[in-house]
């Protein structure tokens, strides 16, 4: 079992920044590719971002490429994102989640099934 808890949302303007945080306990952290996504009321949950279990790797959604950036540091059990030139339409509760790395990379970072184990989530709203 992978324990994983949100932090860092809150209400921000128009071309402001957060970094979120995801804190894992648990299982070892190396072991397990992360991942980001997003839910707006009314909307599906969405992928956002993912990293490797070494952090080798990243792969992002394309209308978040060059303001996201995904990180990780296994000495903390923890996972960032740093969120740059926020938009109104980045507004949506964001959820880390993590799958074992031995399942593999590749187009299935994108898939919310894929996903073993996710946080409770932190709202982001970004007032224009």
């Amino acid at each position: 079992q992978v324990q994983l808890v949100e932090s860092g949302g809150g209400l921000v303007q128009a071309g402001g920044s957060l970094r979120l945080s995801c804190a894992a306990s648990g299982r070892t952290f190396s072991s397990y590719h992360m991942g980001w996504f997003r839910q707006a009321p009314g909307k599906e949950r969405e992928f956002v971002a993912a990293i490797s279990w070494s952090g080798a790797m990243t792969h992002y959604k394309d209308s978040v490429k060059g303001r996201f950036t995904i990180s990780r540091v296994n000495a903390k059990n923890t996972v960032y994102l740093q969120m740059n030139s926020l938009k109104p339409e980045d507004t949506a509760v964001y959820y880390c989640a993590a799958f074992a790395r031995g399942q593999g990379w590749g187009t299935r970072v994108t898939n919310p099934d894929q996903y073993d184990y996710w946080g409770q989530g932190t709202q982001v709203t970004v007032s224009s």
